[in-house]
């Protein structure tokens, strides 16, 4: 007979019968075993599912702070990403930046020596021109929107367009004269229906030759690339447009330490910044995370979401263990040890918290797909899907071990009464 059906029989019984039956129990403790087989399992679920409302609130109570704790995580994870696409998927080792640098996205001016300062250098293996410069985007209607332009060499390593999905490949494109490619998220934005049709960047005439897919920006100004040459040609707000740059991404040489080679320029260009890849993405990402309003409030509402999920998770669990006190009562009648009863209970946490967490993750996975198309949404890498998941079941089992100085106290008598 199941734990909370014999507690149920027993509860309905005349006191002085229960009296006599739970001394008979108690007495025969030797050689009422159960808990010494292998059963904690099968009676953690049992006793989860045996009242199925109760089992419904500590589920969709978990699966509810999943939910709110993997979207808005999955928000600020795109917001770190989107912050520092250009780095990220530029293809270089090192990049040579002006000196104090705060973000990609707020380019200075580089001289060009610069480029050929780090050919000179030992364990370069290649140094490419790179511009980025704000541009003003100019609809047949006469209505203008905020890009970046991006210019790069058409024969290029570094710093080309990723995920084409239609039109001319980078190199094709870019040596297409006034050839420029696009993002299908920001087509609408751009007044872009298909390749060929003509715009204009700054009073200067481009056509649409390709499209990407998934090139974010955080700025909502979407990214435009273009040769070097035709950059340079509408970057009227440079100095010496005809040999401006805002970057030098490089390549070391195969088999030279990049730490090694980056301490090289450094010390043959001590008034810019030489910094690895990783180091410009965290710089890039950690200027808008904390210097800016926008990152300050992704940050906290992220901080904010997962402590109110750890709480929603804490407190269901905690309280789903404390309604079931009878039955844990009963296994004390039956001569059930403390450390079984432990094991019971943070048996039902670890069951309970990973129907709920599955549920709650299956709707976070549903929005990221949903929302795929859009500029800025949430992302579920394998290891939030898998850190999310230990918090849950870490604040469900800490949450169960809290109520177990409650358990700790029955007394198996109770549940004669």
């Amino acid at each position: 007979m199941p734990v909370y059906a014999l507690g149920a029989q027993l509860k309905g019984s005349r006191l002085s019968r229960d009296e006599a039956l739970a001394s008979k129990i108690l007495a025969a403790r030797p050689s009422v075993r159960l808990w010494r087989t292998d059963l904690t399992g099968l009676i953690a679920w049992r006793n989860l599912a045996h009242d199925r409302m109760r089992l419904a609130v500590t589920v969709i109570g978990i699966a509810f702070a999943t939910l709110l704790t993997g979207i808005q995580l999955g928000m600020l994870v795109n917001f770190t990403h989107t912050t520092a696409n250009l780095v990220d998927h530029g293809g270089a080792d090192l990049w040579i930046a002006a000196h104090g640098i705060k973000t990609v996205d707020l380019a200075t001016p580089l001289e060009e020596r610069r480029r050929f300062q780090a050919l000179a250098t030992e364990g370069v293996a290649s140094a490419e021109p790179y511009l980025l410069n704000f541009g003003i985007w100019k609809k047949p209607n006469g209505v203008r929107e905020t890009i970046f332009v991006v210019g790069v060499e058409p024969d290029a390593l570094m710093g080309l367009p990723w995920n084409l999905v239609d039109g001319l490949k980078p190199r094709d494109a870019l040596l297409t004269p006034d050839g420029v490619i696009v993002d299908t998220l920001y087509a609408k934005k751009l007044g872009v229906d298909r390749i060929g049709q003509t715009f204009e960047i700054n009073d200067h005439r481009v056509r649409v030759v390709g499209f990407t897919k998934g090139v974010r920006t955080f700025t909502q100004s979407p990214y435009v690339f273009t040769s070097l040459r035709k950059a340079r040609s509408v970057a009227v707000s440079l100095r010496n447009p005809d040999k401006a740059i805002t970057y030098v991404p490089i390549r070391v040489a195969p088999g030279a330490p990049v730490e090694t080679v980056r301490a090289r320029l450094a010390a043959h260009m001590p008034d810019v910044d030489v910094m690895t890849t990783p180091e410009f993405s965290s710089r890039s990402s950690n200027y808008w995370l904390f210097s800016t309003g926008a990152g300050l409030t992704i940050v906290s509402s992220s901080i904010l979401a997962l402590f109110v999920g750890v709480v929603i998770a804490a407190q269901t669990l905690y309280a789903s263990t404390m309604d079931r006190l009878p039955e844990y009562a009963t296994l004390r009648a039956m001569g059930g040890s403390r450390s079984y009863l432990y094991r019971i209970v943070i048996t039902q946490a670890l069951i309970g918290g990973a129907i709920g967490y599955v549920f709650g993750m299956a709707g976070v996975l549903t929005v990221v797909w949903l929302s795929r198309e859009a500029s800025a949404p949430p992302e579920a890498p394998l290891w939030l899907i898998l850190g999310i998941g230990g918090v849950m079941e870490a604040m469900c089992v800490l949450a169960s071990i809290i109520s177990l100085r409650k358990i700790t106290k029955i007394n198996p008598t109770e549940v004669f009464r």
